[in-house]
């Protein structure tokens, strides 16, 4: 209490702004509780950048901790390239303070000798990833905090490859940034070393959009979708995607078409949630459209809807959106001859079929920890390698390397080409997921994601992890535990031989169990919100089509089945 007490105090120096000092005297005064909250701890990195909530504090997003960041960062800049001239893109989304803390980090940017260019809009997280190399920077910043809730904002990081940064880079960053107080801070900005940028990159990044998710599908005239924004960035991009792809039958969702941090007409901006996308599939019933996408706030997540066997709206998971993703375009690479040196990609906690889908093809199949600054990495780590597609789990996916993060703008244009080929085909885009269940088995997923808020809940987080891990599972609906990954220590041990293997992915705090028939269990907690999450994956076989719901039922079962066991349900 003393120490955070303390460094509460270092905030009332003349270096801070007089309303900052006011907001934090009267906190020291009157409310003792949200003062430990937001000075217990700094801002850390986590899977992707910083990401929080917003106010005074040193655990709290504002300029103070964005400009200590920045300045680390330009630190390390200008140690790593000296002597060049260093450039680095900033871009922004839809949310509360955005386009003010942009400015605030272009400005100390370019207080550290660094050219900047600053979009002058929002613009989607994709088009950030892809501006890095576009216009040959050395780092980018976009202003974010993807999905989360009104009060957050964040930011994060990516290096020349247009990729997110990874160890050891991100470590040396953070050593950097941890080196510094407050009033290290450069804030007197170099106006003439900022440039502000607007539609001359908009213009090669949906050219190269179309080029990738573009496959020339059939029956486009015929092809009915609705799309909503959410309020976020991705109408900036995805309604010209569309129409320069050939569909011209789009309804957007007006109400949600507006860019508003406050996300007005939903509980939450994330796609993951069917309520977020409940407008657009109320019209999609309404005039008979063919599928719904919608896209979290800065267009990075994508949610779908189709029509199932019954011809109603359902949101498919991210997994299964994967699932058929990767199949279309492996069947179009397919198509034109492989060359042997192709490879798919997907998480620890995604759904296994994607490794099973990999052996039919005959490509390599490679997996990463959750968070797609791993996949991004995977292609600069394998350059000889050809990366055709990839995603999470938590709807995210990207279509080739033009873009080197989960990028909605260009899944969802080829989304709407696997919808329409299929419908011209006489099938659909759920026909052909369960094709896919009968060609590489029927695998369902199911998330558990459990928050908890604050010092106290960190603290649960940890402890429910280590019960995770100290009293292991034995049995999971009356399968044996085979192997037991823990990748804090590198191992998975089949109990069952003894037998043991190194895992050969960075360090992480993640554990899965596996049983005789297949079905895992990961725990790991979020690194961008205090959550734990449980995965839950099952799998059987589907003989026939025809036997699509009847098994589907069954695997739902066994899902309710695991939940009461580890008592998540």
């Amino acid at each position: 209490m003393d120490n955070i007490l303390d460094t509460a105090k270092t905030w009332l120096t003349d270096f801070f702004d007089p309303a900052i000092k006011k907001e934090i005297e009267h906190l020291i005064a009157n409310d003792k509780e949200e003062l430990n909250d937001r000075f217990y701890k700094n801002m850390e990195f986590g899977t992707g950048g910083i990401r929080g909530v917003m106010g005074v504090g040193t655990n709290r997003i504002n300029k103070y901790t964005l400009g200590k960041s920045t300045q680390g960062l330009s630190n390390y800049l200008n140690k790593v390239y000296k002597g060049e001239e260093i450039k680095v893109v900033i871009a922004f989304d839809c949310r509360n303070n955005s386009d003010t803390l942009a400015r605030t980090v272009a400005e100390v940017f370019s207080a550290n000798g660094i050219k900047v260019f600053l979009f002058s809009e929002l613009r989607t997280t994709p088009e950030l990833s892809f501006a890095v190399r576009h216009l040959n920077c050395h780092a980018g910043i976009v202003l974010t905090a993807s999905h989360n809730p009104p009060e957050y904002n964040g930011y994060k990081v990516y290096w020349t490859d247009g990729g997110q940064i990874v160890p050891p880079q991100d470590g040396e960053i953070i050593s950097e940034i941890n080196s510094l107080g407050f009033e290290d801070i450069k804030f007197t900005p170099n106006d003439s070393l900022i440039e502000v940028i607007d539609k001359e990159v908009d213009k090669a990044f949906i050219s190269q959009s179309v080029a990738a998710g573009n496959f020339n599908a059939a029956g486009k005239e015929n092809f009915k979708i609705v799309f909503t924004s959410l309020h976020g960035t991705s109408i900036t991009a995805i309604p010209e995607v569309l129409k320069r792809g050939g569909y011209e039958n789009v309804t957007i969702i007006e109400e949600q078409a507006k860019p508003d941090g406050n996300f007005p007409t939903v509980k939450s901006p994330n796609p993951e949630e069917s309520e977020a996308l409940s407008m657009a599939v109320k019209k999609a019933e309404e005039i008979g459209a063919d599928m719904v996408v919608g896209t979290d706030p800065d267009s990075d997540r994508l949610g779908i809807a189709v029509r199932n066997l019954d011809g109603e709206m359902e949101i498919v998971n991210g997994n299964q959106a994967m699932v058929l993703m990767t199949k279309f375009l492996l069947e179009k690479r397919k198509e034109k001859g492989f060359k042997g040196n192709e490879f798919i990609a997907t998480t620890i906690v995604s759904t296994p079929m994607m490794e099973a889908m990999a052996k039919a093809y005959g490509v390599e199949f490679k997996t990463s920890l959750t968070g797609f600054k791993w996949i991004g990495k995977m292609i600069k780590d394998f350059p000889e390698s050809d990366f055709i597609g990839g995603g999470e789990e938590s709807f995210g996916y990207m279509v080739g390397d033009f873009v080197r993060d989960k990028d909605a703008v260009t899944s969802t244009l080829l989304a709407c080409e696997i919808a329409s080929q299929a419908k011209a085909n006489g099938s659909s885009f759920y026909k052909d997921l369960i094709q896919c269940y009968v060609d590489y088995g029927f695998y369902k997923e199911h998330l558990v994601s459990i928050t908890k808020k604050g010092i106290s809940g960190a603290e649960e987080i940890k402890q429910m992890l280590k019960d995770f891990k100290e009293n292991p599972v034995e049995s999971v609906a009356g399968s044996k535990v085979k192997w037991i990954e823990d990748y804090n220590t590198s191992t998975a041990k089949n109990v069952l031989t003894g037998e043991e293997k190194t895992i050969d992915i960075p360090k992480s705090n993640v554990l899965i169990y596996e049983t005789e028939d297949g079905t895992r269990i990961a725990a790991r907690p979020s690194g961008t919100e205090p959550k734990v999450k449980f995965y839950i994956s099952t799998n059987t076989k589907l003989e026939r089509t025809e036997d699509y719901k009847k098994v589907a039922a069954e695997l739902d079962n066994k899902v309710k089945s695991i939940l009461a066991e580890l008592n998540l349900a």
